[in-house]
């Protein structure tokens, strides 16, 4: 606030009594929202002055209620339109058009029903061809005098015309709120502006003796500290890691997301013929298309087992390429991962192991409700000697029981790299039936032994995806109100933290 403009405030109060913010605005010729502003300003002084809010309604027209009153009214531009022999509809409307650049379709078809129902118009069908004519000679357009009247300030419609105008979309009510004062118990047409902060210069000098402070407002709200939020997925995110190092398991480096068709695929006794293989289903790389960091003699083992099978298997008897092997994609599984670290493990000397990931996969999916074509993928992976089908069910019902899930159901499936495998299934209490949540199997020998781990040596496996529990702990419907352009930020600082019921 400007100290003039609240002291000729004052004064104008000092002399008149009270004032009006709105009459204010009009005698010093100055926007409403700045005697607003100097009004705020003063009844933060304290007790200077006493002021009302105050709200009025008014009427005024809108765009298309200025057009009514310059041009008149639809029903009266399609009389106007008319000329004396009649004329065919198409016609009359392209000359109200002419007559009223702003004339559209549908005002033409709202100002024909008018004028048919005032009578002021027919259709004569005598003559063959339908024609519009006009019933009778001249017209008083009520409509363009009432709008004329609201525009120069009168307001003497009825609630019935009213109610008809509002409706048209020709006038509009419009809400003024404005303040009336008076002089308050500490009035003075002095300002003094109050500090607000004790400074150490004036407890040097002692002018804080003579200054007039701020009262402190100790209902005010701090200023929102700026900070990060963890997003609804990361919140999950953490509790799944924290279960999997509760069970003894070690994270694996999942920072590729560009991988070879070889660990993708091949690694993992994928032919070369799967349809997952497809452009259609995966993201292949142009730059740089092609990988050349694959260990040979391991690619070699992988190329016999696929082309004449080996360790017990027929394979697939197909002509294997390496061209094929070495293209780049982006990884449609973290299991591309797994086979990495196995493939490690067993070079230096095999030793039990207990691998988990949850990071981000792709796939080349139509975006719906359910699907992205980026998600995120959990997976275990537990390498040791002699396990069996029975150690895997035992695994998961542990898993999953720390996740807060005891009602579990195995189905049998079919994976390339697993035997057994097993899709598995959690009831839904609220929605009455079985779901599945996952999927898992032992890795077949095709896949593990070509890396040189110990025939005795199986690998169990399991994987579901994040964004699914995600949705249902926090009841999202569309995952694009969780992940992608669309999320609302709100949403990520608003959401809880993530406990589940284990």
């Amino acid at each position: 606030m400007a100290i003039a403009h609240g002291e000729k405030l004052l004064k104008y109060l000092e002399e008149n009594g009270t004032a009006n913010s709105l009459k204010l605005s009009e005698l010093w010729n100055e926007e409403h929202q700045k005697i607003v502003g100097t009004v705020k300003s003063l009844l933060c002084l304290g007790d200077v002055i006493e002021a009302e809010l105050q709200s009025n309604v008014k009427w005024d027209l809108t765009e298309e209620g200025k057009q009514v009153a310059t041009h008149g009214s639809h029903e009266a531009q399609v009389y106007n339109a008319i000329p004396p022999s009649g004329s065919t509809q198409p016609e009359i409307m392209a000359q109200a058009s002419i007559l009223n650049a702003g004339f559209t379709k549908d005002i033409a078809k709202v100002g024909f029903s008018k004028a048919m129902s005032l009578g002021w118009i027919a259709v004569d069908k005598s003559s063959g061809a339908p024609k519009v004519v006009r019933k009778i000679d001249s017209i008083q357009d009520l409509v363009q005098e009432h709008l004329k009247e609201i525009a120069s300030g009168k307001n003497m419609l009825t609630n019935e015309l009213r109610t008809e105008y509002k409706k048209r979309k020709l006038i509009q009510e419009i809400v003024v709120k404005s303040y009336e004062m008076k002089p308050g118990s500490s009035f003075s047409t002095s300002v003094t502006k109050q500090e607000t902060d004790l400074t150490p210069e004036m407890i040097a000098s002692g002018s804080w003796k003579t200054k007039e402070f701020k009262p402190y407002n100790l209902n005010a709200l701090g200023t929102p500290v700026p900070r990060g939020h963890l997003h609804p997925l990361m919140k999950v995110r953490a509790e799944f890691r924290q279960i999997f190092l509760e069970m003894g398991f070690t994270e694996m480096p999942t920072n590729n997301y560009v991988e070879s068709s070889f660990w993708n695929f091949d690694a993992l006794f994928q032919p070369q013929q799967h349809p997952a293989r497809d452009a259609h289903d995966t993201f292949f790389l142009a730059d740089p298309a092609t990988a050349s960091n694959i260990p040979s003699d391991y690619m070699e083992r992988v190329k016999n087992v696929h082309s004449y099978g080996g360790y017990g298997s027929q394979g697939y008897g197909y002509d294997w390429k390496v061209e094929e092997a070495q293209k780049n994609l982006l990884r449609t599984h973290t299991t591309a991962v797994s086979a990495r670290m196995l493939y490690a493990l067993a070079q230096g000397g095999f030793k039990p192991a207990k691998y988990f990931s949850i990071d981000r996969v792709f796939r080349n999916e139509t975006l719906d409700a359910t699907h992205l074509a980026e998600f995120h993928q959990i997976e275990g992976v537990i390498a040791d000697y002699g396990l069996t089908l029975g150690n895997l069910i035992g695994v998961l019902y542990e898993f999953f029981r720390k996740l807060g899930i005891d009602k579990l159901r195995f189905k049998p499936a079919y994976n390339p790299y697993t035997e057994p495998s097993m899709e598995i299934f959690s009831y839904h209490p609220g929605l009455k039936k079985w779901v599945e949540i996952g999927n898992s199997g032992i890795f077949r020998p095709e896949m593990l032994l070509p890396m040189g781990l110990p025939e005795d040596v199986s690998v169990l496996a399991w994987g579901l995806s994040l964004e699914r529990p995600t949705m249902i702990k926090y009841g999202y419907d569309n995952i694009r109100d969780l992940v992608g352009p669309k999320v609302n930020l709100q949403m990520v600082a608003d959401n809880p933290l993530c406990r589940l019921d284990k």
